[in-house]
């Protein structure tokens, strides 16, 4: 594997039931590169996705995450998902905290950042998308 490869998928298959939906994905993502995944609907870009964070457990294949291999029950998947970030299709906000309470809840809970930080970046973000005065 090479230096620079974040993310090393091999032999990917994910089966539910009779339905085949990933059969022997290969595939290496490296550090920096964008990539994006398009299909039309249900060929499998959701199911992939799912597999690469361990929200669905793959029937077959390994994948690694900073050559650590996160398909193994030997690795911790919640220490492994704090490096990584999935935007969901559907989004949802929690709808009894305010915009930057919902901004600010995954890095002081998950990151261990300290609340005025995280506020202090979340609000860098809102500027950014012109939303800091809401």
């Amino acid at each position: 594997m090479e230096n620079n490869v974040m993310i090393h998928v091999e032999g990917l298959c994910k089966s539910f039931g009779d339905l085949d939906v990933l059969t022997g994905v290969d595939i290496d993502i490296h550090k920096g590169e964008v990539l994006v995944i398009i299909g039309p609907s249900g060929c499998g870009k959701s199911t992939f996705l799912r597999c690469l964070n361990m929200l669905e457990t793959p029937t077959d294949g390994k994948i690694y995450l900073d050559g650590t291999e996160i398909t193994s029950p030997k690795t911790n998947i919640n220490k492994q998902r704090q490096k990584m970030m999935m935007v969901f299709q559907h989004f949802n906000l929690f709808p009894h905290m305010t915009i930057l309470e919902n901004l600010t809840i995954a890095p002081i809970k998950l990151k261990k950042m300290s609340k005025s930080e995280a506020e202090k970046r979340a609000m860098v973000i809102l500027k950014r998308v012109g939303l800091d005065e809401k």
